[in-house]
Formats: C-alpha cells, sequence, structure tokens
C-alpha cells in the first residue's frame, strides 16, 4: 500500500507558497492508517525505546497509538502554559523569533530510552528542542520518526540523533 495515496495536499495553507500535507485523510481510512502504524512501530522498534514522545499536536496522533502498540509509555511534548504541575522548558530559535517546549517534570526518568515523534519533519528545529529538552531532563534520545519528511527542507540535517519516515516529499 502506498500511503501517499491517503495523504491529501493542500497548496497555500496556511499561506501562500506553502503546500500543506494534511494527515486527516490517512487517520479517516482504517487499513492505511493500520499500515502506517504497523510500518512505523518496526522502524521505531529498532531503536529499543522505553517511552515514545508526541510533539504537540499531530505527534500525539502518532506516538500515543504507536505507544500503546509497542507496549510503551507517551509523552506529551506542549507548548508552554498547557501542563499541569512542574514542568521543564527549552527555548530555541525560529528564523524570525524564538519558540518554546516543555514536558512535565516527571515525564520521564534518568536514563530512559525516549523517541520523539511527530506527523512531520519539516526544519527539524522542533524536533530537535524536544531531543534537547528530554536530554535536559536525563533521558537518552535514541531517535525521531514520523510519518512524512519534508527532505527538501533539510531538516533531517539539523538533528543530531536517527531519524526515520515512512515517506519522503522531495518538493
Amino acid at each position: 500500500m502506498d500511503i501517499r495515496d491517503h495523504i491529501r495536499q493542500i497548496p497555500d495553507f496556511p499561506k501562500p507558497g506553502i503546500n500543506f500535507y494534511d494527515i486527516s485523510t490517512l487517520l479517516a481510512h482504517p487499513d492505511a492508517w493500520q499500515v502506517s502504524m504497523g510500518r512505523l512501530a518496526k522502524k521505531v522498534s529498532v531503536w529499543q525505546p522505553d517511552v515514545l514522545a508526541g510533539i504537540e499536536s499531530r505527534g500525539f496522533l502518532v506516538a500515543a497509538p504507536l505507544a500503546l502498540k509497542l507496549g510503551l509509555g507517551f509523552v506529551m511534548v506542549r507548548k508552554p502554559r498547557k501542563l499541569p504541575g512542574k514542568v521543564m522548558r527549552h527555548e530555541y530559535s525560529l528564523e524570525y523569533g524564538t519558540d518554546t517546549v516543555e514536558i512535565q517534570a516527571d515525564a520521564v526518568q534518568p536514563g530512559q530510552r525516549v523517541v520523539v515523534c511527530d506527523d512531520l519533519l519539516a526544519t527539524g528545529g522542533t524536533a530537535q528542542a524536544a531531543v534537547n529538552l528530554f536530554r535536559e531532563a536525563g533521558a537518552e534520545v535514541v531517535g525521531v520518526a514520523a510519518i512524512i519528511e519534508l527532505s527538501f527542507l533539510e531538516g533531517r540535517k539539523r538533528l543530531d540523533v536517527p531519524f526515520d519516515a515512512l515517506i519522503a516529499y522531495d518538493e
């Protein structure tokens, strides 16, 4: 099955010149979604993680069912002020300004093996920020995984851990 057939492309969203790769059509197709999670499970399990982390918000849709399928825990990487209790945060640079990601302070234990998941890897900035945040928490980040890689943006070059995706778009 070619899962590309189940990913809708929406031109000029969210702004002119951007081609949005919409996974909602993949999520709505039970066979394609099942195949996607099975393929991603094989890729992620090679890294032998203890826990999967999903980047807000579409990363939750990838990491949570994948963690369930693999019998692992799931951790949310969120935008500021979305998590209760004590949090750890990591601020990172964007092209124009900064952004921040947070996890709950007790989300992972020192030495736990973490794989960071998202629906799509573009420039890699948020994924690498999540990697850095888990390292600050004492975890060992063993990889980053996504359904889609926009390879023309070269986001994997920003990552200092192994990366894998189910499909790549070159433009």
